[in-house]
This record gives structure tokens, C-alpha cells and sequence, in this order.
């Protein structure tokens, strides 16, 4: 049986890697709260889950499916007034792509 912990050097290396600042007392804290998260972990995987079904949901609900239909008409003149170039037929954004 493997037990996972984690010690306070081990929360301070994460806490270094991750850019997050962290002083002594809150690291001591970290290490608890982790290890008490490994702890039910650990629980967790002593359960016989052999018989269980796989579930996406805990919720037994169906996606319900609509009609897809075009519901707004001619608007393109509605839409080119939010341009903040109102003489343009279209809007200009900044590049995102080298």
C-alpha cells in the first residue's frame, strides 16, 4: 500500500514553481491541507467501485435538442451601428496571428 504525503519542502518547491508567494505559516498550513486531501484519497481508493456504472452526470437528465432556426433576419444593419467606424461594412480588430 502506498501512502502519499507531502512536506513542507515539497509545498514550498510547488509554491515556487506555481509564482506563488508563500511565507512559513501559511506552507505548514498547505502541507496539512494537502495531506488531508491525500488522506481521503487514500479512502477513496480502498472503495470496491467493480460494480459501479460509469456516470457523466450524477444527474439522469437528457440534453434536450431544439429546432435550429434562424431567429433574427436582415439585422446586419443593426449590428454594423455597435462599429466604432460608422463608415465601414465591417469591423477592424487587432492582428492575434503572426
Amino acid at each position: 500500500k502506498y501512502h502519499m504525503t507531502i512536506d513542507l519542502k515539497t509545498v514550498k518547491k510547488i509554491s515556487k514553481l506555481a509564482r506563488i508567494s508563500v511565507d512559513s505559516e501559511k506552507a505548514k498550513k498547505l502541507e496539512n491541507d494537502l495531506n488531508s486531501i491525500f488522506e481521503f484519497i487514500e479512502k477513496l481508493n480502498q472503495l470496491d467501485t467493480s460494480k459501479s456504472e460509469p456516470l457523466t452526470s450524477v444527474v439522469d437528465a437528457k440534453l434536450q435538442l431544439r429546432k435550429d432556426e434562424i431567429k433574427s433576419k436582415n439585422i446586419r444593419d443593426q449590428i454594423l451601428k455597435n462599429s466604432p467606424d460608422e463608415n465601414k461594412d465591417f469591423f477592424v480588430v487587432p492582428k492575434v496571428v503572426e
